[in-house]
């Protein structure tokens, strides 16, 4: 079995105000709005985030990004309005560190994942 792509979905209660915190987050606009409820950003060549309206399902997603530099990133973040907590170590050379959406939504951002 082969995949073309992947595509992590977050659930937000509010489309509009979750779109603006995750245009905050990966520091740019959606790349679409395919849908009413659905806006997609294209991080990867086959990885996509995508936010979309559930408010039912909303909260309960745990989305990993993968970072070159885990520091420049915080600041980057901090920077734009978004505070991350600690700095965790995560094994040999590997650290994390997780931030949150509006709705509680944890998205962890990984340096050196495979050491």
């Amino acid at each position: 079995m082969g995949f073309t792509q992947v595509l992590a979905v977050a659930p937000v209660r509010d489309i509009d105000s979750a779109v603006a915190w995750y245009e905050q987050l990966l520091g740019r606009p959606a790349d679409k709005r395919p849908m009413p409820g659905l806006a997609d950003w294209h991080v990867a060549p086959s990885g996509w985030v995508q936010v979309f309206q559930s408010a039912e399902h909303a909260g309960a997603t745990l989305l990993n990004l993968v970072v070159d530099d885990l520091d420049r990133t915080l600041t980057d973040l901090a920077a734009r309005g978004i505070t991350a907590g600690e700095v965790q170590p995560g094994g040999q050379n590997v650290r994390f560190a997780a931030v949150h959406d509006p709705d509680g939504n944890r998205i962890t951002l990984i340096e050196n994942p495979v050491s």
